[in-house]
């Protein structure tokens, strides 16, 4: 958004005055020109409104959808006779249906481009600044493997407690036609999972959330509960593991300021699900 040119009467002689601080405006930001009481500068009305638009657009428009779709479910039947499909058919035809998928993928990441751009900085990158690059490749490969472990094994568990238990739905990873683009596209789809999740809850989230007021764990705790919120519509036990998921990599990624192993765990994690999962205990 471009700047108003400052309406500020200038003084030939004398000490400078300096401008009035915005109610409610974010310590450390700096305010320029006649804008600092308005849109031309972070205020923490303006930090509010910009998070719940770019939540709007991503992973706050699926939390609502989600929360209906479970008690639509709820409404017609117990949970546990209830389905929940990940990937499914687009079109009948194969190049349609592939073209959708595709275009599902490339708009699911524009929520990620935004972020890119509101949290860009003149002379820094913001790969740099989130922690998205190639400058640990060896220590964020190990991370993403630790991570994988840790969170891989207890959601089978979680998942299959929850089944038994009766508050899980059926998850079915895939219900795509068998084509010999069918597997990329599943590995892509799960790369685009964890880019739009970890890039968004943890590379842009905390860092607002702790700007607007909130403490570093109430950020990542309202982070986490929007994660397992957006995943009820599988049923509770995915919520749950998915706010344990969420404590733990908004932890990592405060103690590290690394958002690339989580990236790389969250795909991992998704790839396996989405490839293998009969063999893993998932409805096929």
């Amino acid at each position: 958004m471009s700047e108003r040119p400052s309406t500020a009467a200038r003084h030939d002689a004398g000490p400078a005055v300096p401008a009035p601080t915005s109610p409610g405006a974010v310590p450390g930001v700096e305010h320029q020109g006649a804008d600092h009481q308005g849109w031309g500068v972070k205020s923490r009305r303006r930090l509010i409104t910009e998070v719940l638009l770019v939540l709007g657009v991503s992973v706050g428009q699926s939390a609502v959808y989600s929360v209906v779709s479970l008690l639509e479910k709820m409404s017609r039947a117990p949970i546990a006779q209830g389905t929940s499909t990940l990937n499914v058919v687009r079109n009948n035809r194969e190049f349609f249906d592939l073209t959708y998928q595709l275009l599902d993928i490339f708009f699911a990441l524009v929520p990620v481009m935004l972020v890119f751009y509101l949290l860009a900085e003149p002379g820094k990158s913001v790969f740099r600044s989130i922690g998205l690059d190639w400058r640990h490749p060896f220590r964020d490969g190990f991370g993403a493997l630790a991570l994988l472990v840790i969170i891989g094994v207890p959601s089978l568990g979680i998942y299959a407690a929850g089944r038994a238990m009766g508050i899980t739905t059926e998850i079915i990873p895939s219900a795509l036609n068998q084509y010999w683009w069918t597997i990329p596209v599943l590995v892509l789809s799960a790369i685009r999972a964890g880019v739009l999740e970890e890039v968004i809850l943890n590379g842009y989230l905390l860092g607002r959330l702790e700007k607007i007021g909130l403490g570093p764990w109430a950020a990542i705790t309202l982070s986490a509960l929007l994660r397992g919120s957006y995943h009820l519509y599988q049923g509770f036990g995915p919520f749950l593991g998915n706010v344990l998921m969420g404590l733990l990599f908004g932890w990592v990624y405060k103690k590290y300021g690394r958002v690339a192993p989580l990236v790389v765990a969250h795909a991992l994690v998704d790839i396996a699900a989405f490839t293998l999962g009969p063999a893993l205990g998932f409805g096929g």
